[in-house]
């Protein structure tokens, strides 16, 4: 396999895009996390306040109902729409159409939500963020990828990637396994590990950011923010994936010196994702 594109800070630097001084929530795009079920309501907070924390204008988040009074009480700037159901989400119904779209941490596998998953993908026509238990759904229904809107990102950790591709025997043939699944799906593939690599056909990115602090529950959850976000604010997935990555990335770096590789929590990542965009000099002094 050739070598990977390396996703530095000079490749960054084409693609962020500072925020207009004219700017207003209205122009910094409306974001959706369809996300949480009872006992993983964490997730849903993770995703959405990363997503916010990424700049984009509004936030509106899809859950069931026991994740309400949560949403509402920790993260006040966030939007709350629920689901019909107490405990797991059995009709996704939006209020709005929003640009972007991010879905699945914590939502479960119940039969009801996958049901509501299938009647998503077969009516959205949104920028798309698929993760977690949504990966884990489509896994056992990969037809299912035929419905999603082309460059639809898809973030599998190593579990999730071999559920959807299946096993391998090497790291060459876990990137070809990827790569053709990135071909006949039209998705691209963010490869979370150590490093992170992105996947979008034939074309293979590497992470230059991020370390062994990112290894901690719910870091995935506030990288799907991220990406969520970024697609909301206009971003294109291709270049949506790997700001993402590298900010996500960047602030484990950062922050490592005060917390080493053991007290990271993927609180950490959202604390320090304004230290992150800094690093990439957009603001005056």
């Amino acid at each position: 396999m050739k070598s990977p594109y390396l996703i530095t800070k000079e490749e960054i630097l084409k693609i962020y895009k500072p925020v207009n001084p004219q700017a207003h929530k209205g122009t910094q795009g409306h974001a959706v996390i369809i996300a949480g079920s009872y006992g993983k309501v964490g997730a849903a907070v993770l995703a959405s306040k990363s997503c916010l924390k990424s700049g984009c204008g509004l936030v509106t988040t899809f859950i069931p109902k026991c994740g309400y009074q949560i949403l509402q009480i920790s993260i006040p700037e966030v939007m709350t729409v629920t689901d019909e159901n107490t405990n797991f989400i059995t009709n996704i119904h939006l209020p709005l159409t929003p640009q972007a779209i991010g879905i699945g941490p914590g939502i479960g596998k119940e039969l009801g939500t996958q049901k509501a998953l299938f009647e998503f993908l077969r009516i959205n026509k949104v920028p798309l963020v698929l993760d977690a238990d949504a990966l884990n759904i489509i896994s056992e229904n990969l037809s299912w990828l035929e419905l999603i809107p082309e460059d639809t990102i898809l973030t599998p950790h190593p579990k999730e990637l071999e559920r959807l591709i299946g096993k391998w025997n090497s790291e060459s043939e876990k990137f070809q396994k990827t790569i053709v699944f990135s071909e006949k799906y039209k998705v691209i593939v963010v490869m979370k590990g150590a490093p992170t690599f992105i996947i979008n056909r034939t074309s293979v990115y590497e992470n230059t950011t991020g370390n062994a602090a990112l290894a901690t529950a719910g870091s995935g959850d506030t990288l799907t923010g991220i990406l969520t976000s970024l697609l909301a604010q206009g971003y294109e997935s291709k270049y949506a994936s790997k700001l993402g990555v590298y900010l996500h990335g960047l602030t484990a770096d950062l922050a490592l010196t005060k917390t080493g590789y053991e007290s990271f929590t993927a609180s950490t990542i959202i604390k320090y994702l304004g230290k992150a965009f800094l690093e990439l000099g957009n603001v005056p002094i």
